[in-house]
């Protein structure tokens, strides 16, 4: 009789155990659903406002403007859109430009054209001028915004004023005939899934961030660590930007077809002044692509730091200082 009760009570623990791994299951869930959707809903707002849509001869072409002076272009890397193009904006309309960020194709509100070559994108950087009554720009390209600044400039020379180019996503001749750009370990395996979900890569931001840091920013984690506080906010803002995913895929799939068969352009035809900069530790390889376009580039001048990764952590005033001085020196040229 001793031994049927202790079963019974045994069995009575089994079950309530349970049941309150159920519960807590349950309530992390819970608790779970309503965080996401409570950042998601956030990035889809931020995303609503700041920019408008304009119809141009190239189709519709999202876009912010901000500041006063110069005009300057800002062509966003992959994952971006005009909210990533604003991070660098607003510091360089604050030092007195009048700045443009624009949403590549298939990045939130510009669609994808059956072209969404970087010669077609190239071309609508040029419509988007036109459509904004400027003449002249200087243009700055950031990783995958490179090719198609590169082909601005080689296709609309009399509307570049300058060139900028950011870690680019540039030709680079490599042994055994690897491709220009290098892809981190853990690239792919992101790209193939949280990069395909609003909610996998949120999750991702929250559990595994140092390897989003190193695979999706391409930037050595410990160099984020080691950075003063204002730094560490502008990393969280540019991994945390990247949501939501699902309006920027159709843009981040075009962007790896066109980076993953970089081919070579004629830059020793570009008598634009170009400014090229990058970090040696940039995870996806740009540092010797960089040096390669700038010494290709006749009058070209490249800067190269030693660490910072694909998004210049610790260099960020200092990169600024340097595209506000040419881009004042390029006025002073018109």
């Amino acid at each position: 009789m001793a031994v049927e009760i202790a079963g019974i009570a045994e069995r009575r623990w089994v079950v309530l155990g349970a049941g309150a791994a159920i519960l807590a299951v349950a309530i992390v869930t819970v608790l779970v659903s309503i965080a996401y959707r409570r950042d998601i809903d956030q990035a889809f707002k931020r995303i609503s406002t700041g920019s408008q849509v304009v119809q141009t001869s190239c189709g519709p072409i999202e876009y912010a403007m901000v500041g006063a002076g110069m005009p300057v272009l800002i062509v966003h890397g992959a994952g971006g859109g005009f909210d990533q193009g604003m991070e660098f904006a607003r510091d360089l309309a604050a030092a007195g430009l009048r700045v443009i960020a624009i949403s590549r194709f298939g990045y939130l509100r510009t669609p994808l054209p059956a072209d969404a070559s970087a010669a077609a994108q190239a071309d609508a950087h040029a419509c988007l001028l036109d459509a904004l009554g400027i003449r002249r720009a200087v243009i700055v390209g950031a990783s995958a915004g490179a090719p198609s600044s590169l082909q601005f400039t080689l296709r609309h020379p009399e509307r570049c004023a300058g060139l900028v180019l950011v870690v680019p996503a540039t030709y680079v001749p490599r042994r055994g005939g690897d491709a220009p750009l290098r892809t981190p370990a853990w690239t792919q395996f992101l790209f193939d899934t949280a990069l395909r979900s609003d909610f996998l890569f949120w999750a991702g931001t929250k559990l595994v961030r140092r390897v989003m840091i190193g695979a999706i920013l391409a930037t050595p984690p410990e160099i984020v660590e080691q950075a003063d506080a204002d730094e560490r906010a502008r990393v969280a803002r540019l991994l945390s930007h990247i949501l939501p995913v699902s309006p920027r895929r159709p843009g981040l799939l075009n962007d790896a077809a066109i980076t993953s068969a970089l081919s070579r352009y004629p830059i020793e035809g570009i008598h634009t002044p170009t400014l090229v900069m990058s970090a040696a530790d940039d995870r996806f390889g740009t540092y010797e692509a960089a040096r390669y376009t700038a010494e290709r580039i006749p009058g070209a001048r490249f800067i190269g730091y030693a660490s910072g990764g694909h998004i210049w952590v610790g260099h960020n005033k200092e990169a600024v200082a340097e595209v506000v001085a040419f881009v004042k020196a390029a006025d002073t040229k018109r």
